[in-house]
């Protein structure tokens, strides 16, 4: 691979061939990088939502049932 590519001008090994991987691989690059960015972004949204839903439990539990509980233990045992 170097010998043949050893006697090109420049501007093919670094403009040309490139590219020409763009054109050739673009969709595919393309669709792995939007399902990646997808992908995080679902992981993202799943972890804000259940943080959200843990705040809510947590606030809600700590001023209702802390009462009504049966075990002594305090919320700062959490």
């Amino acid at each position: 691979m170097k010998e043949l590519l050893a006697g090109l001008p420049w501007w093919v090994k670094w403009v040309a061939i490139p590219v020409i991987a763009v054109a050739v691989f673009g969709g595919m690059i393309t669709s792995a990088v939007f399902f990646v960015v997808g992908l995080l972004f679902k992981v993202l949204l799943f972890v804000a939502l259940v943080g959200g839903l843990i705040y809510v439990v947590r606030k809600f539990t700590g001023t209702s049932s802390s009462s009504s509980s049966s075990s002594p233990s305090s919320r700062s045992e959490w």
